[in-house]
């Protein structure tokens, strides 16, 4: 019996929203070897004058990496930023109580902004206050510090340490995961809002422009969830542009079928946070949307013991190996379906940071002193940065479906299109199924669409494959044949468990 047929339609008559670049943002954190030995390795063969590696730069502009938040995480609330400027080599070196490390401060601020302009213009500073130790006069002095043009005491202090241009940063967020127990300085959703408040009001005080991110719940699993963000709307709500979200995904217990399906948990986490900023919005009787800041994302394997990692954090050591997973096609697949969620809701989704750029659950590693190449998850992110731009369309899917443990049905086709301001579109679509290959068929109305530019498929006969140091390209994505257009409807099938992006003109 042949499969059944996975269907929807697209009219550029329905649309969802318009993509902002910074959906496509990533997180670079003081944590493990993201930014010792991964970005920044002076001494490496293909480090710059300023001691980043130019082999990963390399590799980030083509990730397709757009705002950049920095330096947490949980590194930022004991961050003193006054630890990260002026001559490197006289910096102070700190215990990190986030990851149990010892941060040299060689790579700060001033380092942290020139490695943006090196990736390039579309590269945006998302750059992190300490609330869990500091609070309102830090942020102030850091915003002088970084934005002032000249004339004070803070700005002419950044100039004489060889910045005399300020560095421009307008989105900022307020803190870190400040409901969570593990976060230094972790208050209350009463304690964060006042805070929170307070530190954006005079914040904008210095620079009415700037843009800012509360923090929400650090997952939809807190037991606070939803009040956390009602009760810190309440007090930020005509103060801050966005509230954050986090979430991260495994496979538990063998359950490829829950796994391939966590963009169920995202889309349901997203549209909850809206509901929660649209409730406090019409208490409030304000006419203002709060938008999402989905700032940390990412398959993620907490639950996997970390022996070398235990063994390495007894002494404060510099730059551990810490959280650097490994990923497999499945992996891919499943980062490759987020992406579609974000998309999905492009109207309320401002801004997204994979989690996080470089070694430490990454889409890239590296080998201290030896090269660098891509994992799987490499692939969907920079195919969505390069082709998810423009105005997504709303896909409604009518698709066979299979049940799983932790989300009951679930269809087997998760999709999404973005139309580029060209008039092309770019399909993006995975299908759940581990065993059965998933025939597609997608009506166009209304789009001038005359051929199939490509069809791009990640997936493999192996879906624990995955990209080593001695295999660094053993998963890449191919071409895809016999996927064409006919009276007015695209054809396709997708192959079992892969992640598909589909180009039209």
């Amino acid at each position: 019996m042949a499969p059944r047929t996975a269907r929807f339609t697209l009219d550029p008559a329905f649309a969802i929203g318009d993509v902002d670049p910074r959906l496509f943002g990533s997180f670079v954190e003081h944590l493990g070897r993201c930014v010792y030995t991964g970005i920044h390795e002076p001494g490496h063969p293909s480090a710059d004058e300023d001691g980043l590696r130019t082999d990963v730069l390399d590799l980030i502009r083509e990730l397709g990496v757009t705002a950049v938040r920095y330096p947490g995480g949980n590194f930022v609330s004991g961050y003193k930023w006054e630890d990260s400027v002026g001559p490197a080599d006289q910096r102070p070196r700190r215990l990190d109580l986030a990851w149990h490390s010892t941060e040299t401060n060689r790579f700060g601020l001033s380092e942290y902004i020139a490695f943006l302009r090196k990736i390039g213009p579309q590269a945006e500073p998302m750059m992190a206050v300490n609330l869990g130790t500091r609070g309102v006069e830090e942020a102030l002095e850091l915003q002088e510090y970084a934005n002032h043009p000249a004339g004070t005491a803070l700005s002419d202090l950044r100039a004489a340490h060889g910045d005399k241009n300020p560095f421009g940063i307008r989105l900022w967020c307020l803190g870190n995961e400040m409901d969570g127990p593990w976060q230094t300085g972790h208050k209350t959703a009463e304690e964060y809002g006042r805070l929170a408040a307070e530190t954006a009001r005079a914040m904008r005080q210095a620079d009415p422009d700037v843009e800012l991110v509360a923090c929400g719940s650090s997952g939809q699993s807190m037991e606070t969830f939803a009040a956390w963000e009602a009760t810190v709307l309440t007090e930020t709500y005509d103060l801050v542009d966005h509230i954050s979200l986090h979430a991260y995904y495994e496979e538990t217990d063998g359950d490829r079928d829950s796994f391939l399906a966590s963009a169920v948990d995202m889309e349901s986490f997203i549209e909850n946070v809206v509901a929660t900023c649209d409730h406090v919005g019409a208490r409030l009787k304000s006419k203002k949307k709060i938008n999402l800041s989905f700032d940390e994302w990412n398959v993620w394997y907490q639950s996997r013991p970390h022996p070398e990692a235990e063994e390495s954090l007894r002494d404060w050591p510099e730059a551990p190996r810490l959280l650097e997973d490994n990923y497999t096609v499945t992996d891919a697949v499943v980062v490759g379906s987020l992406l579609i969620a974000l998309l999905r809701h492009a109207d309320r989704v401002a801004v997204a940071c994979l989690a996080q750029l470089v070694n430490v659950i990454a889409p890239i590693l590296t080998e201290p002193g030896g090269p660098a190449w891509r994992q799987t998850t490499f692939f969907p992110f920079a195919q969505a940065s390069r082709h998810g731009r423009g105005q997504v369309l709303d896909v409604r899917v009518d698709s066979p479906a299979h049940g799983t443990v932790k989300f009951g049905e679930v269809p087997l086709l998760h999709a999404t299109a973005v139309r580029a301001e060209d008039g092309t579109v770019s399909v993006f679509a995975v299908n759940r199924s581990q065993s059965e290959p998933l025939p597609l068929e997608v009506a166009l109305h209304g789009l001038e669409l005359t051929h199939v530019i490509g069809h791009s498929a990640l997936a493999d006969a192996d879906p624990d494959a995955r990209n080593t140091l001695a295999e660094p390209e053993r998963v890449t994505p191919h071409d895809v044949t016999g996927t064409a257009l006919q009276d007015g409807a695209l054809h396709a099938v997708l192959e079992p468990l892969s992640w598909n992006v589909i180009r039209l003109g």
